[in-house]
């Protein structure tokens, strides 16, 4: 039983580990109360054009999330953005909203 149970733990350890940064961002987008088509849409856009440390900074915008408001309105989730005090990911950010909106 534990030669067959190890191998599998072990496989879902590795899987667990595998989230990518864009699934991340996307998740933390989410979270953070915007659509999830607009999340997806941003977070694929974003990932290529921002750093690690900045996309960990943007999915953790989650966590300031109000709990009773389902849905972020894009100004709101800008304020959040501006309070981070990185002008490159507030401008990566905005022109992936734009663009992502006329999709």
């Amino acid at each position: 039983m534990k030669r067959v149970l190890l191998p599998v733990l072990a496989l879902v350890l590795l899987l667990a580990g595998c989230a990518t940064p864009e699934t991340r961002l996307r998740t933390g987008l989410q979270n953070a109360g915007l659509s999830q088509a607009m999340s997806a849409c941003m977070a694929e856009r974003m990932v290529d054009r921002l750093s690690l440390l900045q996309l960990r900074r943007l999915s953790a915008l989650g966590s300031l999330k109000d709990k009773h408001v389902t849905d972020l309105t894009l100004d709101q989730f800008f304020r959040k953005v501006r309070a981070l005090k990185d002008p490159e990911i507030l401008t990566v950010s905005t022109s992936s909203a734009a663009v992502c909106a006329l999709r």
